[in-house]
Order: structure tokens, then C-alpha cells, then sequence
């Protein structure tokens, strides 16, 4: 309840309620923003959704599209120790019905390239990219999405797809050449932490909105940046 309180104030704050003038909701606003969580968590369609609230499926539909974007991740302040902060960043394939936005990668599905920081302490989302079609790599992904801009002055880790980004990369072996005993030593650790950002990857996708995502348009960036609201609230409270 917490979590869900936290999460109205959000919305009311970013005008949720509108101007209240013209034709009024069939549903309160606490009850149409329990209507797109309940979305996201279990993925359910409209059709399905709609008895359950006693409404039709185009009102959830509407719900949907007016709130979801007011659910999105809060802008992060920067602390004033980001020297010595440390994010992560990884990519995640999020499968899509929309054929422009999403492609056939290598998961066999047409899948969305999605980039996500996280805070290595915290485990909080600090930013998600926009998403882009599942062919593209990771390390151009990054370079397009302009979330370097976002990490200027912050240390960054990456996997060996995010070489020469800017980022602590593992290190990798060259032509006929072993690795240093540093080296060697440096890779176990950097993996190590680089998982905590597996592990939200894995908590964000408990929102079954990102293992098939239907909504078109800009609705799959939507529904990240509200699972990692919601995720971020969990974390919180």
C-alpha cells in the first residue's frame, strides 16, 4: 500500500486527474492507476481487464494511454559524491508485436534493444533508454541513446560489447598474448558486480508487459520507464 501510495502522488502530481472539466472517469484515479499496474504486472489484455474494473476495454484502453507516460521513472538528482558513485549498464531484448520498432535478433523474436542503468549500491534504475530494434548492438545502442551525457563524471561498467565507450570493461585477451596476472584477477571482480545489474534486469521482467510487449508506438518505452518506476518504489519502501 505504501508502494501504490508513493506511486498515486506521482501521477496526481503530473496532473493524472487533468482539468476536470468535460466528461468525468468512469473509474477514480486511484482505481485507473491500479488499471495500468495491473496491466504492466500481469499483462492481461483489454478485453480481459475490463470486467475486472467493470468497465469496457476501450476505457481501459484510454487509461492506459493517459496514464501510462505518468508512471515514468523519476529524474534522478545528481549526488553530490558522484565521483565516487559506481553504475552499471546492460542491454536486455524486450520481445514486441510492433514490427518498427522491434526486429528479428537473436532470440528468434521480433525483440527491442533496450539499455538500462543501475546504481551498483542502491540496485535503483537511474535511466532507461529509448527502445531499439533488437538487431542494433549494445554498444551502439549506447551510443545513440545519449545516456553518456547523463553519466558524465560517474564511473561506469559495461560488458565487453560496450568496448571503447567510455566504460570499465572487462579485459580481453589479445592475438597469442595471455592476460596479465592483474588482469586475471581484475575480470572475476568486475563480473561479480556487473550481475547486480542482471539482477534488476531479472526483477524488472517479473512485469510480464516486458516479456511481450503489444503496445505500439511509444507504448514499449512507456511500460519500461514505468516498471522501473514501480521497481525503483519496491526498492524504497
Amino acid at each position: 500500500m505504501t508502494q501504490f501510495a508513493r506511486l498515486l502522488k506521482a501521477v496526481r502530481e503530473r496532473g493524472g486527474n487533468g482539468t476536470m472539466l468535460g466528461r468525468p472517469w468512469s473509474l477514480p484515479l486511484a482505481e485507473r492507476v491500479l488499471v495500468v499496474a495491473v496491466y504492466y504486472r500481469a499483462n492481461l489484455t483489454m478485453r480481459q481487464l475490463g470486467p475486472l474494473f467493470g468497465v469496457s476495454s476501450s476505457t481501459v484502453c484510454r487509461v492506459i494511454q493517459r496514464l501510462g507516460p505518468l508512471l515514468a521513472l523519476e529524474p534522478v538528482s545528481r549526488p553530490a559524491d558522484t565521483a565516487d558513485r559506481l553504475w552499471i549498464v546492460d542491454g536486455t531484448l524486450v520481445p514486441v508485436r510492433d514490427r518498427q520498432v522491434g526486429a528479428s535478433s537473436r532470440n528468434y523474436r521480433f525483440s527491442a534493444n533496450v539499455q538500462v542503468i543501475v546504481d551498483a549500491d542502491t540496485r535503483l534504475v537511474i535511466a532507461a533508454a529509448r527502445p531499439v530494434p533488437g538487431t542494433i548492438a549494445d554498444a551502439h545502442a549506447w551510443r545513440t541513446s545519449r545516456l553518456s551525457e547523463h553519466c558524465a563524471g560517474v564511473t561506469v561498467l559495461g560488458d565487453g560489447a560496450y568496448l571503447n565507450c567510455g566504460m570499465v570493461v572487462p579485459h580481453r585477451k589479445r592475438p597469442r598474448r595471455a592476460l596479465l596476472t592483474g588482469e586475471e584477477d581484475d575480470n572475476p571482480a568486475h563480473r561479480k558486480v556487473r550481475a547486480r545489474v542482471e539482477h534488476v534486469i531479472g526483477r524488472m521482467k517479473n512485469y510480464k508487459i516486458l516479456r511481450d510487449c503489444r503496445q505500439r508506438g511509444k507504448g514499449l518505452h512507456h511500460a519500461v520507464q514505468a516498471v522501473a518506476h514501480m521497481h525503483n518504489l519496491a526498492l524504497a519502501s
